[in-house]
Protein backbone atom coordinates (compact mmCIF):
# COMPACT_ATOMS: atom_id res chain seq x y z
CA UNK A 1 0.00 0.00 0.00
CA UNK A 2 1.25 3.75 -1.06
CA UNK A 3 2.21 6.32 1.79
CA UNK A 4 -1.13 8.08 0.01
CA UNK A 5 -3.14 5.38 0.23
CA UNK A 6 -2.56 4.81 4.08
CA UNK A 7 -3.02 8.24 4.74
CA UNK A 8 -6.13 8.17 3.29
CA UNK A 9 -7.00 4.74 5.49
CA UNK A 10 -6.51 6.34 8.29
CA UNK A 11 -8.38 10.08 7.40
CA UNK A 12 -4.94 12.11 7.52
CA UNK A 13 -2.64 13.88 5.35
CA UNK A 14 1.18 13.36 5.62
CA UNK A 15 3.13 13.55 2.82
CA UNK A 16 5.93 15.73 1.46
CA UNK A 17 8.95 17.49 3.19
CA UNK A 18 9.04 20.42 4.83
CA UNK A 19 11.67 22.59 5.26
CA UNK A 20 12.12 25.37 8.23
CA UNK A 21 11.65 29.04 7.34
CA UNK A 22 14.18 30.35 9.15
CA UNK A 23 17.85 28.51 9.74
CA UNK A 24 17.81 26.25 12.87
CA UNK A 25 21.85 24.84 12.50
CA UNK A 26 19.96 21.54 15.31
CA UNK A 27 16.85 21.20 13.86
CA UNK A 28 16.36 19.45 9.90
CA UNK A 29 13.12 19.17 7.96
CA UNK A 30 10.14 17.55 8.39
CA UNK A 31 10.44 13.87 6.55
CA UNK A 32 8.06 11.75 7.42
CA UNK A 33 9.03 7.81 8.03
CA UNK A 34 7.14 5.82 5.66
CA UNK A 35 4.27 3.58 5.73
CA UNK A 36 6.22 0.32 4.86
CA UNK A 37 9.21 1.13 7.13
CA UNK A 38 6.55 1.09 9.68
CA UNK A 39 4.90 -2.24 9.11
CA UNK A 40 8.43 -3.58 8.91
CA UNK A 41 9.12 -2.59 12.18
CA UNK A 42 6.08 -3.45 13.84
CA UNK A 43 5.68 -6.94 12.49
CA UNK A 44 9.21 -7.51 14.18
CA UNK A 45 8.69 -5.26 17.37
CA UNK A 46 5.25 -5.36 19.20
CA UNK A 47 4.17 -2.52 21.42
CA UNK A 48 1.79 -4.19 24.36
CA UNK A 49 -0.98 -2.41 26.92
CA UNK A 50 0.54 -0.27 29.60
CA UNK A 51 2.98 1.39 26.82
CA UNK A 52 3.02 4.76 26.30
CA UNK A 53 4.54 5.93 22.85
CA UNK A 54 6.62 9.64 22.45
CA UNK A 55 7.67 10.18 19.27
CA UNK A 56 10.16 12.90 19.02
CA UNK A 57 9.99 14.96 16.15
CA UNK A 58 6.50 14.04 14.96
CA UNK A 59 5.66 16.29 12.34
CA UNK A 60 2.49 15.90 10.94
CA UNK A 61 1.47 13.05 12.98
CA UNK A 62 1.73 9.59 10.49
CA UNK A 63 4.08 7.88 12.90
CA UNK A 64 2.21 8.67 16.44
CA UNK A 65 -1.30 7.98 14.52
CA UNK A 66 0.09 4.79 13.19
CA UNK A 67 1.25 3.32 16.18
CA UNK A 68 -2.29 4.87 17.63
CA UNK A 69 -4.39 3.15 15.11
CA UNK A 70 -2.61 -0.20 15.43
CA UNK A 71 -1.68 -0.55 18.94
CA UNK A 72 -4.62 1.28 20.82
CA UNK A 73 -1.99 2.54 23.13
CA UNK A 74 -1.29 6.34 24.35
CA UNK A 75 0.70 7.92 21.90
CA UNK A 76 2.15 11.72 22.07
CA UNK A 77 4.29 13.79 19.23
CA UNK A 78 6.41 16.48 20.01
CA UNK A 79 7.25 19.13 16.57
CA UNK A 80 9.16 22.19 16.90
CA UNK A 81 7.72 23.94 13.69
CA UNK A 82 4.48 25.52 14.73
CA UNK A 83 3.03 25.24 11.16
CA UNK A 84 3.73 21.46 11.13
CA UNK A 85 2.32 21.35 14.32
CA UNK A 86 -0.81 23.02 13.13
CA UNK A 87 -1.25 20.04 10.76
CA UNK A 88 -0.58 17.72 12.91
CA UNK A 89 -3.58 18.93 14.81
CA UNK A 90 -6.08 18.94 12.08
CA UNK A 91 -4.75 15.27 11.41
CA UNK A 92 -5.65 14.08 15.06
CA UNK A 93 -8.66 15.70 14.50
CA UNK A 94 -9.81 13.66 11.27
CA UNK A 95 -8.38 11.15 12.40
CA UNK A 96 -10.25 10.87 15.79
CA UNK A 97 -13.39 11.59 13.11
CA UNK A 98 -12.65 8.42 11.34
CA UNK A 99 -11.63 5.97 14.04
CA UNK A 100 -14.99 6.78 16.40
CA UNK A 101 -14.94 7.15 19.68
CA UNK A 102 -11.49 6.54 22.50
CA UNK A 103 -10.57 6.70 25.40
CA UNK A 104 -6.39 6.33 24.33
CA UNK A 105 -5.24 9.35 23.94
CA UNK A 106 -3.39 10.84 20.98
CA UNK A 107 -1.97 14.37 22.00
CA UNK A 108 0.55 16.68 20.06
CA UNK A 109 2.78 19.58 21.88
CA UNK A 110 4.46 22.64 19.73
CA UNK A 111 7.72 22.60 21.27
CA UNK A 112 11.48 21.62 21.40
CA UNK A 113 12.49 18.07 22.33
CA UNK A 114 14.75 19.18 24.57
CA UNK A 115 12.22 20.87 26.78
CA UNK A 116 9.14 18.11 27.19
CA UNK A 117 8.87 17.01 30.42
CA UNK A 118 9.17 12.98 30.13
CA UNK A 119 6.52 11.89 32.15
CA UNK A 120 7.36 8.79 34.15
CA UNK A 121 4.91 6.02 32.71
CA UNK A 122 6.49 6.92 29.17
CA UNK A 123 8.59 4.03 28.10
CA UNK A 124 8.49 4.14 24.19
CA UNK A 125 10.39 6.71 22.38
CA UNK A 126 11.15 7.12 18.87
CA UNK A 127 13.74 9.39 17.11
CA UNK A 128 14.31 9.95 13.15
CA UNK A 129 16.99 12.08 13.17
CA UNK A 130 14.50 15.50 13.41
CA UNK A 131 17.41 17.05 15.64
CA UNK A 132 21.76 17.42 16.08
CA UNK A 133 23.02 15.02 18.01
CA UNK A 134 23.31 17.97 20.70
CA UNK A 135 19.76 18.10 20.70
CA UNK A 136 19.59 14.43 21.02
CA UNK A 137 22.22 14.23 24.15
CA UNK A 138 19.63 16.64 25.99
CA UNK A 139 16.77 14.49 25.24
CA UNK A 140 18.78 11.12 26.55
CA UNK A 141 19.65 13.16 29.60
CA UNK A 142 15.66 13.80 30.23
CA UNK A 143 14.93 10.21 29.91
CA UNK A 144 18.08 9.18 31.79
CA UNK A 145 16.40 11.70 34.85
CA UNK A 146 12.95 10.23 34.19
CA UNK A 147 14.66 6.81 34.87
CA UNK A 148 16.28 7.59 37.88
CA UNK A 149 12.81 9.14 39.27
CA UNK A 150 10.85 6.31 38.27
CA UNK A 151 12.52 2.80 37.39
CA UNK A 152 11.09 0.96 34.29
CA UNK A 153 11.82 -0.37 30.98
CA UNK A 154 12.35 2.01 28.53
CA UNK A 155 13.08 1.78 24.89
CA UNK A 156 14.51 3.85 22.31
CA UNK A 157 13.85 3.15 18.88
CA UNK A 158 16.29 5.12 16.35
CA UNK A 159 15.33 4.69 12.80
CA UNK A 160 17.60 5.52 10.00
CA UNK A 161 20.40 6.19 12.72
CA UNK A 162 23.16 8.72 12.69
CA UNK A 163 26.69 7.34 13.69
CA UNK A 164 27.13 10.20 16.06
CA UNK A 165 23.60 8.75 17.60
CA UNK A 166 25.18 5.46 17.60
CA UNK A 167 28.03 6.59 19.17
CA UNK A 168 26.50 8.45 21.92
CA UNK A 169 24.65 5.16 22.95
CA UNK A 170 27.04 2.68 22.30
CA UNK A 171 28.80 4.48 25.39
CA UNK A 172 25.62 5.21 27.37
CA UNK A 173 25.67 3.64 30.83
CA UNK A 174 21.82 3.00 31.29
CA UNK A 175 21.20 1.30 28.06
CA UNK A 176 22.34 -1.50 25.73
CA UNK A 177 21.21 -2.81 22.35
CA UNK A 178 18.06 -4.78 22.66
CA UNK A 179 17.14 -5.30 18.97
CA UNK A 180 18.80 -4.62 15.31
CA UNK A 181 16.25 -4.23 12.30
CA UNK A 182 17.89 -4.53 9.13
CA UNK A 183 15.67 -3.38 6.26
CA UNK A 184 15.52 -5.52 3.40
CA UNK A 185 16.07 -4.65 -0.38
CA UNK A 186 19.19 -2.00 0.52
CA UNK A 187 22.84 -1.65 0.39
CA UNK A 188 22.44 1.62 2.43
CA UNK A 189 23.85 0.43 5.59
CA UNK A 190 22.12 3.20 7.78
CA UNK A 191 18.83 1.80 6.66
CA UNK A 192 18.08 0.07 9.48
CA UNK A 193 16.50 0.68 12.66
CA UNK A 194 18.13 0.03 16.17
CA UNK A 195 16.19 -0.43 19.41
CA UNK A 196 17.89 0.30 22.94
CA UNK A 197 16.73 -0.64 26.60
CA UNK A 198 17.55 0.39 29.86
CA UNK A 199 19.33 -1.91 31.94
CA UNK A 200 18.04 -0.87 35.01
CA UNK A 201 14.46 -1.65 35.34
Amino acid sequence: MTDARFDEKLGISTGGFKEWDSDQPHYHRYEPTSYEVLEYLFERYKLKRGDKFVDFGSGKGRVAIYVHHRFKIPVVGIEAQADVHALAMLNRQCYRTRAGKTRVRVHFEHGLAEDYLIKPDENRFYFFNSFSVDVFQEVLVNITASLEEASRDVHLILYYPMPSYTKVMSGHPLFEIHKEIKLPDTSDRKERILIYRSTER
